[in-house]
C-alpha cells in the first residue's frame, strides 16, 4: 500500500498544482525590450489614446529597469505631466529615428507640463535620474522602438 501511496503522491503534487496555477493572475503588463547605450530596459508600451491618457499614474513604484514608453500617431510636439503619478520620473522624448530630443525631470503629482524638444514620435518615462545616473543624454539613441506594436 505505501508504494502505491508513493507512486500517486508526485501525481497528487502536480494536480494540486495544475489546480493551484489556474487560479493564479498571471502578470497583465506585456512588456518591450529597449537598449540605450548597452542599458536594458524593460518598457510597458502605451500605444492607444487611453494608454498614453493614463500612463504611470496611481503607481507605487517602478521596477530599476523598468519604464513606460508611449507611441505617438504622429511626431510633434508632445508634453507630459504628474497629475495623479506618485512616482518621480524621468521623460525622455524621442525623435522617430530613435535620437533622444530632451530629458526632462519631473516631480510627482504635479501638472507642469514638460514638453519635447522638437518633433517627438515617442516618450520613454524612467525612474527619476534613471538617465542621469547612467550617463544618457539628448542625442543618444534609443534601440528596439521599431519593434513596437504601432500607436492607435
Amino acid at each position: 500500500m505505501n508504494s502505491v501511496n508513493g507512486s500517486l503522491y508526485p501525481a497528487a503534487l502536480l494536480a494540486v498544482f495544475i489546480g493551484c496555477s489556474g487560479t493564479t493572475p498571471a502578470d497583465p503588463l506585456l512588456t518591450y525590450p529597449l537598449r540605450i547605450k548597452n542599458h536594458e530596459i524593460r518598457a510597458e508600451l502605451a500605444n492607444t489614446e487611453e494608454g498614453r491618457r493614463h500612463g504611470l499614474m496611481f503607481r507605487d513604484r517602478l521596477g530599476d529597469n523598468s519604464g513606460m514608453v508611449f507611441s505617438y500617431p504622429e511626431a510633434g510636439i508632445n508634453a507630459m505631466w504628474m497629475k495623479n503619478t506618485r512616482v518621480p520620473l524621468s521623460v525622455a522624448f524621442i525623435d522617430r529615428n530613435g535620437r533622444i530630443l530632451n530629458i526632462e525631470d519631473m516631480e510627482p503629482f504635479s501638472e507642469q507640463a514638460h514638453a519635447s524638444a522638437g518633433e517627438a514620435a515617442y516618450a520613454l518615462e524612467m525612474n527619476r535620474g534613471w538617465f542621469r545616473k547612467r550617463g544618457i543624454k539628448a542625442r543618444d539613441r534609443v534601440e528596439g522602438l521599431q519593434s513596437l506594436p504601432p500607436p492607435q
